[in-house]
């Protein structure tokens, strides 16, 4: 598979979405907000932002949010997505969020744009963030039938 290219344009309008998608986080705990927005291979945005709750185990990362909605309408192909919070210094996700993406994404082409609060940003592969990440095939390799 070829690896997807993001011009600058496309990467800061989809930083953008993420800087929008901060501003509907529900953080009465942290205070700290982070919003993400998920490319699909055709070319949708999905939105996501960060859900604390007080019981902390059942809040949900904003990366986490963009992929489930975009999985309940039927989404099963990414090519990016970009991530940007409250802080001065890059935001990356979670290896909760890293486990989501390696279900859904190709690790060699799948983009992960994480960014400062002002959307200064850094751009790396899946692969590169989350290394020998368990997958689907590694379950169907590992299943005893």
């Amino acid at each position: 598979m070829e690896k997807q290219e993001f011009d600058r344009m496309e990467a800061e309008e989809l930083i953008k979405a993420a800087m929008e998608a901060k501003e509907h986080a529900y953080v009465p705990y942290s205070h700290f907000r982070v919003g993400a927005a998920l490319l699909t291979k055709s070319g949708k945005v999905y939105q996501g932002c960060n859900i604390e709750n007080a019981g902390y185990s059942p809040t949900n990362c904003a990366e986490r949010t963009a992929f489930f909605k975009a999985v309940y309408e039927g989404e099963r192909e990414f090519a990016a997505i970009a991530i940007n919070g409250d802080g001065d210094d890059y935001l990356y996700p979670c290896g909760v969020c890293r486990q989501v993406m390696a279900e859904f994404c190709e690790p060699d082409t799948f983009r992960i744009f994480v960014s400062k609060k002002n959307g200064e940003y850094r751009e790396y592969t899946l692969g590169e963030l989350f290394p020998g990440a368990f997958t689907k095939d590694d379950i169907e390799k590992a299943r005893v039938y």
